[in-house]
């Protein structure tokens, strides 16, 4: 069978707009005075999903994520539109998840019963803190009360629920976010999302901190907020399948798996990255990042990618080290061997072993330990070379 198979299929589908931009985030998001032309950009997501579906057929769509910016911005009809599109040009999973990023605002939550109806099945939230200072701090448009009944009403609405939360906050301590934590944990259905707060060049935040007025914690904090991240969740039964992810076992979200189990999915929508499996590599794909050029490229030619490029050998054995060495299963070697053409170092990895970085577990797989997840890219770095 054509792609990852024995992996999946995935669909990335990007909503670019926002109400406002988050001082600490670098992802293509957008503001806009006027609200875009939903209808419009629909039609033209369709028109690029059909460009992919012809470059890859014989698929079956395994999980869906609508990312963004802020996709419950989208009218569910939207939604609906996009949905239906991809049941039309590709088959799809029974099981097919299909996860929708939100952000807690009162209106939006209005809009959960419509999305669920459309055929969303696994609502990830934006939450990102549980107090208003916090919220504030973070630029975020929601207060914590919000935030609590827009949980509320996800866990009446969809089978799934995640929601993202912020840590190594300015002036945060390792019990107060535990604290915190088991608070959340509380609260979601089987899954969280915890990350820590980095500074992102380009930013509000990165403009902030190299003028002083934004304090985050030292690397040995932080290093304690990771420890009691880790701890806390552990004792709840949702321990980390992935550095910064925590399920409930068997809730893990299929969709991110795919990444880091390094499938095959396409990227639609402005600025949309993609992996395509092409051989023994991949081809990687990026669309045009401005939504109103993406817009009209797609209108003029059917597809807005402005950037490919071969992926194959030792890059492509690099792409599985530094995605599948996020996860809790980690690695086949095995497989590693195949994309790029050589077997792993085994004096390196000897020597990661003995420096706790790295261990052997079921099926010869290779992993990162909890203190080598810590400092992953120089891991990373260490077996690529």
């Amino acid at each position: 069978m054509p792609g990852t198979p024995e992996v999946g299929f995935g669909v990335y589908v990007h909503w670019p707009f926002c109400a406002a931009k988050c001082p600490y985030c670098d992802f293509n998001s957008h503001v806009r005075h006027a609200p875009p032309d939903q209808p419009r950009f629909a039609a033209a997501l369709v028109r690029e999903l059909r460009h992919f579906a012809e470059r890859t057929p014989g698929r079956t769509v395994t999980s869906i994520f609508l990312g963004g910016g802020t996709p419950s911005l989208m009218d569910p009809a939207t939604v609906a539109t996009i949905l239906d599109a991809i049941a039309g040009e590709w088959s799809v999973a029974g099981d097919v998840e299909v996860s929708m990023e939100a952000n807690p605002s009162s209106v939006e939550a209005e809009r959960f019963r419509g999305y669920r109806a459309a055929g969303v099945n696994r609502l990830s939230l934006g939450v990102q803190a549980l107090n208003d200072t916090d919220l504030k701090a973070l630029g975020r448009l929601h207060d914590a009360t919000t935030a609590l009944k827009a949980i509320e009403i996800a866990r009446a609405t969809f089978p799934r629920l995640s929601f993202d939360l912020i840590y190594a906050r300015p002036h945060q301590t390792p019990d107060a976010w535990a604290a915190e934590l088991d608070r959340a944990i509380g609260l979601a259905a089987d899954h969280l999302s915890l990350y820590q707060l980095t500074i992102e060049p380009g930013t509000a935040f990165a403009a902030l901190h190299a003028a002083g007025k934004l304090e985050v914690p030292d690397p040995d904090l932080a290093a304690d907020l990771y420890a009691a991240t880790q701890a806390t969740c552990d004792a709840r039964g949702l321990p980390a399948y992935e550095i910064s992810n925590h399920a409930v076992p068997g809730a893990e979200s299929r969709h991110n798996l795919l990444y880091w189990r390094y499938g095959e999915y396409v990227g639609i929508g402005p600025g949309a990255h993609g992996r395509l499996a092409a051989g023994n590599g991949r081809t990687g794909t990026v669309t045009e990042r401005s939504p109103e050029d993406w817009l009209a490229k797609v209108e003029a030619g059917g597809h807005a990618v402005v950037f490919e490029e071969a992926i194959w050998g030792e890059t492509a054995g690099d792409e599985l080290l530094v995605m599948g060495l996020r996860l809790a299963e980690g690695i086949d070697p095995a497989r590693y061997e195949r994309l790029a053409g050589r077997r792993l170092d085994a004096g390196r990895i000897a020597d990661l072993k003995r420096h706790g970085m790295v261990e052997e577990i079921a099926g010869g797989r290779l992993r990162a330990t909890r203190d080598g997840w810590f400092v992953l890219d120089a891991v990373v770095a260490d077996i690529a070379a």
